[in-house]
C-alpha cells in the first residue's frame, strides 16, 4: 500500500492542493465559484477536494459510504477553520437533496458504481436548474486503472496493468501476495464495474447529459503533488482513437449539464 493510502491527513492535503490549483480554476470558467454556490461531492472521502471550494465561500456538502472517512472530513475541516456538512450514507438512499446544487463533484467514483445509469439519474436529480456535474475517473485500461495502489504488497501496489488479467488469475495473485479478503473483493468489484471512456460516454448520451468540456490527461494533474510530474493533456494521437486512448488516459475530466 502506498504511504498516502495509510496517512489520510496527507491524502486530504494532497487532494486539496490539486483541487485548489487545477479543479477550482478550470471550473470557474463555467460557474461562479463563491458565496451562493452549493457544491455536493459524492464519494467525498475525507473532503480534500471540497476544502478549496469551502475556503472560496461556497456552501459544501460531502456524502460517502465510509463513516470513518466522514468523521475525518469533519475533523480535518475543523482543523482548517472551514465549514462543511458531511453525511455518511449511500447516495442511492439520500432523498432530501434534490434540485439543490449548482455543482456536483464525482471524483474517482463512477468506476466504483455498478448501476451507473441509475447513478447518473440520481446526479441529475440533485442538480439545480443549469447546474453542472464534474466527473473525473481513470480510464480502465490505463496502468493503474484497477486502483491496485490500494494493495498492501509493495510490489503489487506499484505494478502497472496487472488488473487487466483474467479474474481468476487476478484473484490468485492478490491472495498469494497476502492481500486481505476485503481488499481482494474490493479490487475484483472495481474490475467488475470498470469504466472505459466509451462506456461512460454511452451512458451520458443515454441520460441526456450535454458535455460542456472534456479533458483527457496523459499525466493526471494530481500526479504533480503525488509524484512531482507536470500535468499534460493527452494529444490527439492516441487521444482521438477509441479504446487506444483508454491505455494512455490516466484521468478523464468531464463537465456535464
Amino acid at each position: 500500500m502506498q504511504a498516502r493510502q495509510r496517512d489520510r491527513r496527507r491524502y486530504f492535503e494532497e487532494l486539496a492542493a490539486t483541487s485548489r490549483k487545477y479543479y477550482l480554476p478550470w471550473l470557474s470558467s463555467f460557474v461562479k465559484i463563491g458565496q451562493g454556490l452549493r457544491v455536493l461531492e459524492i464519494g467525498c472521502g475525507e473532503g480534500g477536494n471540497l476544502l478549496p471550494f469551502a475556503q472560496a465561500g461556497c456552501s459544501v456538502m460531502g456524502v460517502d459510504l465510509a463513516s470513518g472517512k466522514i468523521s475525518d472530513a469533519g475533523r480535518f475541516f475543523a482543523q482548517e477553520g472551514a465549514e462543511g456538512k458531511f453525511l455518511a450514507s449511500d447516495i442511492f438512499e439520500v432523498r432530501e437533496l434534490e434540485g439543490q446544487f449548482g455543482l456536483i463533484i464525482c471524483h474517482d467514483v463512477i468506476e466504483h458504481i455498478g448501476d451507473k445509469e441509475e447513478f447518473m439519474r440520481r446526479v441529475k436529480r440533485y442538480l439545480a436548474p443549469d447546474g453542472l456535474a464534474f466527473f473525473a475517473f481513470p480510464a480502465w485500461q490505463m496502468p493503474f486503472g484497477g486502483h491496485q495502489q490500494m494493495c498492501r504488497s509493495r510490489v503489487l501496489s506499484h505494478l502497472p496493468f496487472f488488473h487487466l488479467l483474467p479474474c481468476g488469475l487476478y484473484r490468485r495473485i492478490l491472495k498469494a501476495a497476502g492481500e486481505s479478503p476485503e481488499c481482494v473483493e474490493e479490487l475484483l468489484e472495481i474490475k467488475r464495474t470498470a469504466t472505459p471512456i466509451e462506456l461512460f460516454e454511452k451512458i451520458i448520451r443515454k441520460e441526456n447529459f450535454t458535455v460542456i468540456d472534456r479533458r483527457l490527461w496523459l499525466i493526471n494533474p494530481h500526479y504533480e503533488v503525488k509524484f512531482g510530474l507536470k500535468p499534460r493533456r493527452l494529444p490527439q494521437f492516441p487521444g482521438g482513437i477509441s479504446y487506444l486512448r483508454n491505455i494512455f488516459a490516466t484521468s478523464c475530466f468531464y463537465l456535464l449539464r
